[in-house]
């Protein structure tokens, strides 16, 4: 595991997943035998990798990643570096005849993403990508009204995505800096596009076209040190996407953004029959029986409280860490030789709407993806 001295590879992969999975016994297989696993942590720091292995009990940590992928029995290699240093370290895992899980975007550019996709097809490793949002408990919720036929018809998609980011004079940000310098691999559209493709794939439809504009609305913000640097990298990203089947996609994401809204993120889907409202956690429908009729009047104050006109979504099946969920699969898929769903090439697809984002921000028009 490359990259867990980080924020998100810490908890959600490490303590949250990697290490839940192996503190309960492992994953229980059908013959009653269960599939355990235990990270062997890799990284640069060796003070942090140090403290973090006597703290929850890992024997094998290193500095040394090529000594690693030559000599460790580990099947798997796990990558959750910055974006910038993912590309290499997976090509040597690969080479040395790794399976790999790796975090999001899976390299810089489409071209080098397919230089992963063609390296694994050719060495036969199964590969994934993470694809954490499908398994969290609000979109599986949204998932199940639409397999139900809950919308009928879909019409359109609109997302709020985002949340203030301290700039880190008032306050010390709560992200790291390099996510504000294009340089460093940086850039909600580089960070953002790439989940909202495959949430927008596996839910609605494969992107068809995108219109978008990505702006830097922080141009100046201070690092973990107090220093003040110059933000190149775009924080927010405004978009429409065309999905097949003619459903139309808003997606606004945003880290200049205070919010008023349940949750940080929300999808609201609008149909014919129905419509529902998912976060994270939670989801609201109301469906076509219990939809108001309201008249436009601007010379009186709207009396309706229209958020308790829908109902809640109960939480009627257990649902867990979403990051663990889809590890469990894929360490499953590995154990049985069979393909993970989301592989690298799903990775590349979200890449390539990195790309039209970019291309349809700098050039002020729509770009077709298809």
């Amino acid at each position: 595991m490359n990259g867990v001295t980080g924020r998100m590879g810490y908890r959600q992969h490490l303590l949250r997943s990697v290490l839940a999975i192996r503190d309960d016994g492992g994953i229980p297989l059908p013959d009653g035998s269960r599939l355990q696993v235990e990270p062997v942590l890799v990284g640069r720091n060796a003070e942090k990798l140090g403290r973090l292995a006597d703290e929850h009990g890992i024997a094998d940590w290193t500095t040394d990643l090529d000594t690693a992928l030559a000599e460790d029995p580990a099947t798997i290699y796990f990558d959750a570096q910055v974006t910038t240093e993912r590309k290499k370290a997976i090509l040597k895992a690969v080479a040395a005849g790794k399976h790999v899980y790796t975090e999001k975007p899976i390299a810089e550019s489409v071209a080098e993403g397919q230089e992963l996709v063609d390296a694994a097809e050719k060495a036969g490793i199964i590969n994934g990508v993470v694809h954490d949002k499908l398994y969290l408990p609000g979109l599986m919720k949204l998932k199940r009204l639409i397999d139900g036929g809950f919308f009928g018809r879909i019409l359109s998609v609109r997302g709020e995505f985002g949340y203030w980011v301290f700039e880190g004079d008032y306050l010390p940000s709560q992200r790291p800096s390099w996510n504000y310098r294009s340089q460093d691999g940086g850039g909600m559209v580089l960070d953002m596009f790439c989940h909202w493709n495959y949430v927008l794939e596996n839910l609605f439809g494969g992107v068809e076209a995108v219109t978008a504009r990505a702006v830097t609305h922080i141009p100046e913000r201070w690092d973990e040190h107090g220093e003040r640097y110059d933000a190149t990298a775009d924080d927010a990203a405004y978009a429409i996407f065309e999905l097949e089947g003619g459903v139309i996609a808003q997606v606004n994401s945003s880290w200049a953004v205070r919010v008023d809204r349940k949750e940080l993120v929300e999808f609201q889907v609008d149909g014919t029959h129905g419509s529902a409202v998912a976060g994270l956690f939670g989801c609201r429908v109301q469906s076509r029986v219990r939809t108001p009729k309201p008249v436009w009047n601007p010379d009186l104050p709207t009396t309706e409280d229209f958020r308790a006109q829908w109902d809640e979504v109960p939480d009627n099946q257990e649902f867990r860490n979403g990051f663990r969920a889809q590890w469990e699969q894929y360490l499953l898929d590995v154990h049985h030789g069979r393909p993970h769903p989301y592989d690298f090439a799903a990775g590349v697809r979200g890449l390539q709407l990195v790309d039209a984002g970019l291309q349809s921000s700098a050039e002020g028009r729509r770009v077709a993806m298809r």
